[in-house]
């Protein structure tokens, strides 16, 4: 595996530190009504960056990094496709959903933040399930937190 130009960053970012080793993800702060949010959210940001980004978990006093964020809006009832016209019963056939976060990645040695996204938005549609939508919009988030995070390596 070369490593050679990997700490180059973007904006004046350094990239994470080599020291970062271990991490630890704490419960997102939820302003949602969807209390089920965090406990998913949680665990899937964890299995990220322990498996896609080799961070060993950590508590959160002996761990290099901290993942915290805030879900800070869910809305699951976006129409998307529908049938009929203004005169008869509309039926929506599909329908999309979307959750808003904050995430901060920060270095517990120096207090600095080392990845940042507010207002990240992500979707997921669905026809029946509104938990299959959920599903797609939360892999979705997963993957802009572990590209963001890769882009300053």
């Amino acid at each position: 595996m070369t490593l050679a130009g990997c700490l180059y960053g973007f904006g004046g970012g350094t990239g994470f530190p080599p020291h970062i080793k271990t991490v630890a993800v704490l419960p997102f702060d939820n302003l949602t009504s969807e209390a089920s949010l965090t406990s998913e959210i949680n665990r899937a940001v964890r299995e990220a960056v322990e498996g896609r980004l080799g961070l060993r978990a950590a508590g959160e006093s002996q761990a290099d990094a901290i993942v915290k964020g805030t879900i800070q809006r869910y809305d699951p009832d976006i129409p998307v496709a529908f049938t009929g016209t203004q005169s008869q019963n509309v039926n929506v056939s599909r329908k999309k959903l979307q959750i808003v976060v904050q995430v901060q990645i920060i270095d517990q040695a120096s207090n600095k933040i080392l990845w940042e996204k507010q207002g990240l938005t992500v979707e997921g549609d669905y026809t029946n399930n509104e938990s299959d939508g959920r599903k797609q919009a939360i892999e979705r988030l997963i993957t802009n937190i572990v590209d963001g995070a890769q882009s300053q390596w």
